[in-house]
């Protein structure tokens, strides 16, 4: 009676307890989420970030440059030499105090890499004597000009041409890094899907060998089994319970994997829906070959590089040989005691310069440096050549694995069934003693459960071809649109 009301108690106590959920995922649901809210999801948006704000950087260099600058004061009490007009120098104890406020507007130009600026500003001194002080203003009411180097390496113009290509390369570096992230999903999926499959064949398998090796005791005590046979079973029977204890202990190490990559928070029991359901479709080979062309970041890597390269070679072409700068300003500017004269009647104010740069013996260092700019280049096209031939040559492999993933598919699917059916045969007709052969039911069993996870291997590397495909071309050929993202939403 007390074991009895013992196990009436247990049963109305757990029977109370709010039974576990089980969430469900499918392999959709497992990208979206990998790429929304799994750590490489965040890398790759911090990394598009910072090539976003790196661009806007490039950009701010060209629009109009407003600066305020002021000394509010600058004082200077000390003992100077001061000349007299007759020639005597004497030291004497001066007391100045300067204070000065300008405004400048600054506008680089990325064409000719020059620089027109307009200025205004306005100057104060103070001279305290022993017995007197004194106070004088300086206005510069305009002053407009320009910098102008004639013949030298422009770094903006080459900015302008690579700097959106960089940008561009960033956008689509993150398109391919989403890809990444799917096919790590995949993997991750496939993981713990293996291995939630392997711990209900080993549960299965448990308890068929112990239906089985209990049959067998009773069939060898009526003598209709030998004793070897028996033993098999039993052996089969204890790797079956070995086997339920390690398959549980790799889907729960599987698990947290997946949950970690996720980041899932829930602490619930996950069940993954196996992806079954197959849409096929022929990719052709040109058509990969040139959406990649179009879109992904490799081929404006290419473009990047030979830009890079020319760069190069302009700058050695024009630096450290004759160089030419062109100074120019004019202006209005009036000194006064007050403040209101400084603005009566300004004075013209002028300023032209021009400066010359001419090497006469540099030791051949400047045609050196061309000359290596120019092997650089050379090299720079080979290799751009030989790694578009390596690019296109990798599309049109991962395009016929592709193609191949349908009917090795088609084939682990039948030899599934296949092995299915058998043991399903093999293990009735030794139920009803048709068969006595143990090593043929073992035989079977194997089959069976190695034609199952085969099947899943190799739908797991139809959507990893898959993705391996979307992310070399950037093309979503089951639905024939290229992959886009807004890239606005990542960067608020």
């Amino acid at each position: 009676m007390k074991k009895i009301i013992l196990v009436l108690f247990a049963f109305l106590f757990f029977s109370k307890l709010p039974a576990q959920s089980v969430k469900r995922y499918t392999l959709a649901q497992v990208i979206h989420i990998a790429q929304k809210q799994s750590p490489d999801a965040l890398i790759a948006i911090h990394q598009f970030r910072k090539s976003y704000w790196q661009y806007r950087t490039f950009k701010a260099t060209y629009l109009p440059n407003l600066n305020l600058s002021a000394t509010l004061p600058d004082l200077n009490r000390s003992i100077n030499a001061i000349s007299a007009p007759d020639g005597t120098v004497s030291y004497t104890s001066q007391s100045i105090a300067n204070y000065s406020l300008g405004l400048s507007l600054n506008q680089k130009i990325g064409l000719t890499g020059g620089e027109v600026f307009v200025n205004t500003g306005l100057q104060r001194m103070d001279n305290f004597f022993t017995d007197t002080s004194t106070r004088q203003y300086l206005s510069n009411v305009v002053n407009i000009g320009f910098i102008q180097p004639l013949f030298t390496y422009n770094p903006y113009k080459w900015q302008k041409k690579i700097e959106p290509i960089k940008y561009e390369e960033a956008k689509r570096k993150y398109m391919e890094a989403e890809e990444d992230i799917a096919i790590k999903a995949i993997n991750y999926f496939f993981s713990l899907l293996t291995a939630q499959i392997e711990q209900k064949i080993a549960i299965k398998n448990y308890h068929n060998y112990d239906t089985l090796y209990r049959i067998a005791k009773g069939r060898y005590n009526l003598g209709k089994i030998a004793e070897n046979d028996l033993l098999q079973l039993q052996l089969n029977l204890l790797k079956a319970d070995a086997s339920v204890e390690q398959s549980r202990l790799n889907y729960n190490d599987k698990l947290f994997r997946f949950k970690s990559f996720l980041r899932l928070k829930d602490s619930g029991k996950v069940e993954l829906v196996p992806p079954l359901l197959i849409s096929f479709f022929n990719v052709p080979v040109d058509k990969a070959v040139e959406e990649a062309k179009l879109n992904t970041s490799t081929s404006l890597q290419f473009t990047q590089r030979l830009l890079e390269a020319a760069s190069q070679l302009d700058m050695a072409r024009m630096n450290g040989r004759f160089d030419m700068n062109l100074y120019a300003s004019f202006g209005l500017s009036q000194t006064a005691h007050t403040l209101q004269e400084a603005y009566q009647s300004p004075l013209n104010q002028e300023r032209v310069s021009m400066g010359i740069t001419l090497p006469l013996l540099d030791w051949g260092k400047a045609k050196g440096n061309i000359k290596m700019a120019e092997s650089n280049e050379e090299l720079v096209k080979t290799a751009v050549q030989q790694d578009k031939i390596d690019f296109e040559q990798n599309i049109y492999l991962k395009v016929m694995q592709f193609a191949m993933q349908k009917k090795q598919l088609a084939i682990a699917a039948k030899a599934d069934t296949v092995a299915q059916k058998r043991y399903e045969i093999t293990h009735k007709r030794y139920m009803i003693g048709m068969v006595n052969d143990v090593l043929e039911l073992n035989n079977a069993q194997i089959d069976n459960d190695n034609a199952k996870l085969n099947y899943f291997n190799t739908l797991k590397k139809y959507w990893i071809n898959y993705y391996e495909l979307r992310k070399l071309t950037l093309y979503d050929f089951q639905k024939d649109v290229p992959i886009t993202v807004d890239t606005k939403l990542l960067v608020n």
